[in-house]
């Protein structure tokens, strides 16, 4: 019994010692796909910019760009090619869209204050923020295949060093 009331005692130092400060939102979206995660792109830096296909309906495909590197591009060919660039030092701090079956519609919140909307404005609506404090925007997963299917969100710290961003 000791043992188990210092074991608790040490998760809620340790706990304190070391904040929490990642978070995820989603998966906002429909059934089926191929999985994707871009949470090794992570590692090239903060999302530094943003390409989107959209066509009259959905979201069709997604490439993120990570520091200075471009994730591999999932999702569809057909449709429009949209790209948003971040301003150096700029984080995404919010993402809100609609989706049904598919994604829809995507809208990215700068911490500069910039609202940068794609997709159209049909469907069931979410809005996805982090839920730490500080914390940004660092990878999207989801599930994609002639369209996007369905997105998810992950928070944390935007990186102390990043050499190449």
């Amino acid at each position: 019994m000791l043992a188990l009331v210092l074991l608790a005692l040490f998760c809620v130092s340790a706990e304190s010692v070391q904040p929490r400060s990642s978070s995820y939102n989603g998966e906002y979206g429909g059934g089926g796909g191929e999985r994707f995660s871009h949470s090794g792109n992570q590692l090239d830096g903060p999302i530094t910019a943003i390409r989107i296909r959209v066509n009259r309906y959905y979201i069709v495909g997604l490439q993120v760009r990570y520091g200075k590197e471009w994730s591999n591009y999932v999702g569809g060919s057909q449709g429009d090619l949209e790209e948003i660039f971040l301003y150096p030092g700029e984080s995404i701090i919010q993402v809100s869209g609609k989706y049904k079956y598919y994604v829809r519609k995507l809208v990215f919140v700068t911490d500069k204050g910039r609202y940068l909307p794609f997709g159209k404005d049909t469907g069931t609506s979410f809005n996805a923020a982090p839920l730490y404090p500080n914390t940004v925007l660092r990878f999207f997963s989801g599930r994609s295949g002639s369209l996007i299917n369905a997105i998810g969100l992950h928070w944390d710290v935007y990186p102390s060093e990043c050499s190449s961003c």
